[in-house]
């Protein structure tokens, strides 16, 4: 189906020195609801790294799925902002802008000029947003930080994975793309500010910031009770039992009980009426003290039947859910009647099928474009302030575009 005639983000404009995944990541939604999103690579280096990022990439076009799946939407300029003319072509762009949003390290937005004490000077109404690792302030700001490290520094690692392994990351990097969602709520935040006042501000978001707000109730009880989080077999939960892996008799599926009549359907769907009228089981408090006890009984009567067969009992009473593979969970039926899988026009890599917009908004359907080849919209953005052919033939020549 062709997107909606009228986007809700139509006409606003970010101009995005981006680079790898969180940043690109958040705003890729922005583009698709219908933010121009003109993201900014520096000729020098052959642009952002993401477009060569093996496997499936194409050194020569400097383009990929690993870089198509992160920055669906974005149109490319190059521009070397460490050169002093690429600050002056950037401060001319910069009041046709709504926004500037980078994921650089804290220290380099004051350094490259990306800062409103900067920019606000050519536009006071522009938004400038600063997703990093650690943010625009403290020791640590001038570190470079990627998601494995913050997942190790916000004690993600620590609580993840079975009891005598070693610490153990989350299989996707759930810090980078919480931190681009997270700054592209901001950013809106920002310019929902800016229109109402006329005045922009400096946004600062990061990572590690991200990260902790992840811990939540975990953070509290620490912070409150002094309360160590202990691994348990399975990835149980930390207070409510049965919530964990069981193994069926052909695979694996996820139990949580997250309230009392969860538990009471359990039993009965699994006829293991016993199980309601045992003392050590009876609240929510008794199955956490007696977890060693009731666990191992669960286990065996799961281990009776197949996973297809204990989702015809449990789904809809219980909640359930068979643990995936990445094509499984792609296929799923739910998903596809989400329309959580689109097709986009790539004119090398062909027609991608990529993972979709999860925002729904009544009568708006997103607007899905490739990422524009490097540098494919240099001339017509810098036309817009009049760099005209012989001012960018000498650009080019020195290196700036």
């Amino acid at each position: 189906m062709p997107p909606s005639p009228s986007l809700p983000l139509a006409g606003v404009r970010i101009l995005a020195p981006t680079q790898l995944g969180a940043g690109p990541y958040g705003l890729m939604f922005l583009a698709d609801l219908g933010a121009e999103v003109v993201k900014v690579e520096n000729p020098a280096t052959g642009g952002d790294e993401a477009r060569i990022v093996p496997p499936f990439n194409d050194p020569a076009a400097h383009d990929g799925l690993y870089f198509q799946a992160l920055n669906r939407g974005a149109r490319s300029v190059t521009l070397n902002l460490r050169h002093p003319d690429g600050q002056a072509i950037l401060h001319r762009l910069v009041p046709r802008f709504d926004a500037v949003f980078n994921n650089l390290r804290g220290d380099q937005t004051a350094a490259l000029g990306l800062d409103y004490a900067t920019l606000g000077r050519s536009n006071p109404r522009v938004v400038c947003c600063s997703l990093s690792g650690f943010g625009r302030t403290g020791p640590r700001r001038d570190e470079p930080a990627y998601d494995y490290l913050l997942q190790a520094y916000a004690g993600f690692m620590s609580v993840t994975g079975e009891p005598d392994a070693p610490p153990t990351k989350c299989g996707i990097s759930i810090v980078d793309f919480s931190g681009g969602i997270l700054a592209a709520l901001a950013l809106m935040i920002g310019l929902y500010r800016a229109q109402r006042s006329g005045q922009g501000a400096d946004v600062d978001v990061s990572l590690l910031d991200t990260a902790l707000t992840m811990l939540n109730y975990m953070a509290a009880w620490s912070l409150d009770r002094g309360w160590t989080p202990v691994r348990h077999p399975d990835g149980a939960h930390q207070s409510l039992v049965p919530s964990q892996t069981f193994e069926t008799r052909d695979g694996w599926l996820v139990i949580m009980v997250m309230k009392e009549k969860f538990w009471q359907r359990l039993v009965e769907r699994m006829e293991v009426p016993a199980l309601a009228e045992d003392a050590r089981f009876r609240s929510v408090a008794d199955r956490l003290a007696n977890r060693a006890a009731l666990v191992p009984i669960l286990r065996a009567r799961f281990r009776e039947r197949t996973t297809a067969e204990w989702l015809e009992r449990l789904r809809g009473h219980v909640p359930v859910a068979p643990i995936y593979t990445v094509a499984e969970a792609l296929a799923d039926e739910q998903v596809q009647s989400r329309e959580m899988i689109v097709e986009v026009p790539h004119p090398v890599l062909g027609v991608l099928r990529q993972v979709g917009s999860p925002i729904k908004i009544d009568g708006v359907r997103p607007a899905y474009r490739a990422a524009s080849a490097l540098g494919a919209d240099t001339a017509r953005i810098v036309g817009e302030v009049g760099v005209e052919a012989g001012e960018l033939t000498r650009l080019r020549a020195a290196g700036v575009v």
